[in-house]
């Protein structure tokens, strides 16, 4: 009986998904000068699915590929690994040997692995890229739907303005943006309830502008929202104390900031009155403390943090940012020390594969060097990208982690290799 249930469970979501599919089609807008043809049916999307059912197995797609068949495009892709692109089935460029090819399920998967797109075949173009168009627009227009509402709009308003089912909306979404519809909105009315407080003639008109119909819910929710109680937040930060002290470590001069939550700033750079000027900054009317002996163990911890990383790093952190953010920031401090992640990586863990540009906004935007390390995002091909505090910096955080993290044999054997040999080496003075 149980096995019965389950298995009609998996028909109805089967036919859900399906359903879904041929709603998204029908409804999705028409591109191109022709409306009376669309780009798809729900007869087409029926085909797409028998198509990767036909190419289940890597000697079914391998088969297609070598019959160059056209039938098989947009059921997978496949790479070279010699030629470093990625190929529509139909490729006419010459066939490749079979143990250089690997297949893909989407064009997303084969740009992770570090493919490019065939300039033959152009499989980054074409009705898979203009479903993609058609979503970031259907999601996009969700978004200026949110932020203009006073309410924010049910999941079952947005997901029928979008000619989709709730659940298949939700996942679009999602993906899209890294957040859930309800994360969005609550993100949307954190900065209106920031933006308004300072000039508000009080906090309860405050909330109520920015869609919150209770207080309960909003006090609830204000530290996460705030960093501080909406009082301390709409006088301008007067009653939050932050103590600092600027060090002088490996990488120069290092400001480490904190609040009665914990840390909340760690910054890099040359000149330590910059770094206390950008602090004030961030916090206008907070009062700066400077350090008392408690603090400086604090500071010391993170300056042996910076110089040792293998050690890691206990203090409470004060973080503030946006829902998306603090999973972004999480998911950073899963990298261990020695190893390093790309944003496409970043945005596969926290189930928002799409949103890498976002992830990139969010690493950007981290305030605790370190403790939250940013430093070890790099490129989808492994180079060292911008850093807030200075690529080179970035650069020597990476190579302090990977010799603090190395295995004794791999760092003679590393030794050995960048040794210069007996014959390299030269006497000064002579040519």
């Amino acid at each position: 009986m149980h096995s019965q249930t389950m298995t009609a469970k998996r028909a109805s979501t089967q036919r859900s998904d399906i359903a879904d599919s041929h709603r998204e089609t029908a409804h999705a807008p028409a591109q191109g000068p022709s409306p009376s043809h669309p780009p798809h049916s729900a007869h087409s999307a029926h085909s797409a699915h028998s198509a990767h059912s036909r190419y289940a197995s890597d000697d079914a797609k391998w088969a297609a590929v070598t019959a160059r068949d056209k039938q098989a495009d947009g059921a997978f892709f496949y790479s070279v690994r010699t030629t470093g692109v990625y190929c529509r089935p139909s490729c006419g460029a010459r066939l490749a040997r079979r143990e250089n090819v690997t297949f893909h399920a989407d064009r997303a998967a084969a740009e992770r692995a570090g493919f490019r797109p065939c300039k033959r075949c152009k499989p980054d173009q074409g009705a898979e890229g203009a479903m993609d168009t058609r979503h970031a627009a259907l999601v996009t227009a969700a978004c200026r739907r949110i932020e203009a509402a006073d309410v924010p709009p049910t999941l079952e308003t947005l997901a029928n303005e979008a000619g989709l089912s709730p659940h298949y909306f939700h996942r679009l979404f999602r993906s899209v943006t890294g957040v859930t519809p309800r994360a969005y909105a609550n993100a949307r009315r954190a900065e209106r309830v920031r933006d308004a407080l300072p000039a508000a003639p009080s906090v309860t008109s405050a909330y109520y502008d920015a869609g919150f119909n209770s207080n309960g819910r909003f006090y609830a929710k204000s530290d996460a929202l705030l960093g501080m109680k909406p009082a301390a937040f709409r006088a301008g930060g007067k009653a939050e104390s932050i103590r600092f002290a600027v060090a002088q470590c490996s990488l120069g001069a290092l400001l480490v900031a904190a609040t009665s939550r914990g840390l909340c700033a760690i910054s890099l750079g040359d000149d330590p009155d910059i770094l206390v000027r950008e602090l004030q900054d961030r916090f206008p009317h907070a009062e700066l403390v400077g350090a008392d002996a408690g603090f400086e163990r604090w500071v010391a911890q993170v300056v042996g943090f910076v110089e040792s990383p293998h050690i890691g790093l206990s203090l409470p952190l004060d973080v503030r940012g946006t829902a998306f953010q603090q999973r972004v920031w999480q998911a950073l401090r899963d990298v261990p020390a020695g190893e390093t992640a790309s944003y496409a990586q970043i945005a596969e863990r926290i189930g928002a594969p799409r949103a890498v540009r976002a992830v990139a906004q969010a690493c950007a935007s981290n305030t605790l060097a370190v403790a939250i390390p940013c430093h070890r995002i790099v490129r989808n091909d492994g180079a060292v990208s911008g850093y807030r505090w200075g690529v080179e910096r970035k650069r020597a955080l990476l190579s302090q982690e990977r010799e603090a993290t190395e295995a004794p044999e791999a760092r003679v054997a590393r030794v050995a290799r960048e040794a210069p040999a007996p014959g390299d080496t030269v006497t000064k003075g002579k040519r």
